[in-house]
């Protein structure tokens, strides 16, 4: 058994054989992650001492970064004692990560491919998370990941914002088949995507898509708390490809938050702004010594915004981000 040190001077025990980032997790430990697959690039490392070992192919670590001594907590593990310079996250770590019943208490269409699921949890078992996190749904054999659309609420109810994909399988389930009081499985909360404490003036919402779902559950959390809220200047930038599917407007959250929507399609009829939420935001301005950025949704959006607004000064610290990767 080897043992890896983090920044802070925690350590924890690693099995050779186990991802780095799941030792974390069995001991108690949250480090940065997101679709625990490789793709994201999330949970990037710098590598200070010792050696791992691929468990996994890890598709968003470039050449470059590899070359760097960067590597993907989620796909590597530990060979020799190793030291990494990166935090854990202890809000997160007495949250536990568990598979429960769910009910669907109701489905909204909100637009021709988007709808607002609502779920409810046994009074005997809550799923405790942060605003930001998602669940898996296990329904028909098949398993996705969607982001709670809500912070936690009194009455338990959980709300996903999904959208149907062409060909796919839980798409299919849940604009044709799903029904009022169907019956599935949600394994979670997972995910580092939630707003840290105090921090700069400025924070900036990038979102794509339905990739509004966790920056509306942040609002709400923000919302919830006036005081700290009234400390920040918020702006959300939000793209999609139709107009239909601005589907969601915080006006009723009673934030002092500007939102600007982008569209990045051809609708004629479409008198607003167009192009990318990165691009919009930077021509807005962004200092970089007193903001900081979250971002969601498809992972081009949030590599190329990382990379330009990274470009600016912004501390890479200061950047989080949620991507939504195919599940293929």
């Amino acid at each position: 058994m080897n043992t890896v040190t983090l920044n802070t001077h925690r350590s924890f025990d690693a099995d050779p054989t186990v991802s780095i980032l799941d030792a974390a997790r069995t001991q108690g430990i949250v480090l940065e992650y997101s679709c625990r697959t490789g793709r994201c690039g999330i949970c990037k490392a710098p590598v200070l001492a010792g050696t791992t070992e691929i468990l996994r192919h890890e598709e968003s670590l470039t050449p470059a970064e590899a070359a760097e001594g960067l590597i993907l907590t989620c796909c590597r593990s530990a060979t020799s004692n190793v030291t990494l310079d990166i935090e854990p996250l202890d809000r997160l770590a007495g949250l536990e990560i568990k598979t429960m019943a769910s009910r669907i208490v109701s489905i909204e269409r909100l637009a021709l491919d988007i709808v607002k699921v609502v779920l409810k949890t046994p009074p005997t078992s809550p799923m405790r998370f942060l605003p930001g996190q998602y669940v898996d749904v296990i329904a028909e054999g098949v398993r996705r990941s969607y982001s709670l659309a809500n912070a936690p609420r009194a009455d338990g109810l959980l709300e996903l914002i999904i959208k149907r994909y062409k060909g796919g399988t839980l798409s299919e389930y849940w604009f044709e088949r799903a029904k009022a009081n169907d019956l599935l499985r949600i394994e979670g909360p997972f995910g580092t995507f939630f707003l840290r404490e105090e921090g700069p003036t400025n924070i900036v919402f990038l979102a794509t898509g339905t990739g509004i779902a966790p920056v509306k559950a942040l609002l709400e959390e923000l919302a919830a708390n006036p005081d700290r809220a009234a400390k920040h200047r918020l702006t959300v930038f939000w793209g999609n490809r139709e107009a239909e599917s601005f589907c969601w407007d915080p006006v009723g959250l009673g934030l002092d938050v500007g939102v600007h929507h982008l569209l990045s399609g051809t609708n004629a009829n479409w008198s607003a702004a167009r192009g990318y939420v990165h691009d919009a935001a930077i021509r807005q301005g962004i200092d970089p010594d007193d903001t900081v950025v979250y971002a969601c949704g498809s992972n081009a959006m949030i590599t190329s915004a990382r990379e330009a607004i990274l470009a600016l000064g912004l501390p890479a610290k200061r950047f989080f981000s949620d991507a939504f990767v195919s599940s293929n």
